[in-house]
């Protein structure tokens, strides 16, 4: 068995970060990099389900994906169940594998997350998914 300090230095590079990281100040590191360390400080004790709520909002695109590829792999390296909230609804469809969709707190539609935008059933999800920006809206307002 590893003692802490093994434990905590594996999963700081296991987010990307180096070893190095653990001796550093809050104030040091970026956007990007205070979000890593909160998926290692939530990954350290090895959990099952990994809750990430909002968890890539603040960052800019550029960090978000990578931060968004780096929950990907390690919900498959660590076969986590990732719960995953957000209102950014690409970001969701490329993460998730499945989709509620909540109004008012009550899920008001659920299932595969490519069924779900291929098809939603309520109207609800359709006025969500209608509405949410493409590059093609972009394109069409300028």
């Amino acid at each position: 068995m590893t003692g802490r300090p093994d434990a905590v230095a594996e999963m700081i590079e296991a987010v990307g970060l180096p070893r190095d990281a653990v001796d550093r100040f809050p104030h040091q590191f970026s956007g990007g990099q205070r979000q890593r360390i909160s998926i290692a400080r939530a990954l350290v004790c090895r959990p099952r389900i990994l809750v990430a709520d909002e968890p890539v909002g603040a960052l800019d695109v550029s960090v978000r994906a990578q931060v968004l590829n780096l929950l990907a792999d390690l919900v498959d390296e660590y076969r986590l169940t990732l719960i995953f909230v957000s209102h950014d609804l690409h970001v969701v469809r490329y993460l998730c594998d499945r989709v509620a969709v909540m109004r008012k707190g009550e899920i008001v539609e659920q299932g595969p997350t490519e069924s779900v935008y291929a098809s939603p059933q309520q109207e609800y999800t359709r006025v969500l998914i209608d509405a949410t920006p493409t590059i093609s809206h972009v394109q069409e307002t300028r």
